[in-house]
């Protein structure tokens, strides 16, 4: 038992090392669960869709002119 003495004053680290990397692993945990918005979701705007669409041919000309119209006049 006496061999252990010199350490016995370090025995309070041992609890803060263990709260630390619960903390770090908390913090970790936290910032993996959260969600980064969609960089293409984020980027796309109502006008870069409607080009999309119209360059993959889903839509006619008439339709391009008409939905892009309404989006300059907001209606």
């Amino acid at each position: 038992m006496m061999g252990y003495a010199p350490m016995a004053g370090l025995m309070w680290i041992w609890p803060l090392l263990v709260l630390a990397g619960l903390a770090a692993l908390g913090y970790l945990t936290y910032r993996l669960a959260q969600t980064p918005p969609s960089t293409a979701a984020a980027s796309s705007s109502a006008r870069t869709i409607l080009d999309e669409r119209y360059a993959r041919g889903e839509i006619d000309d008439e339709d391009y002119q008409r939905r892009r119209s309404a989006l300059r006049t907001g209606g």
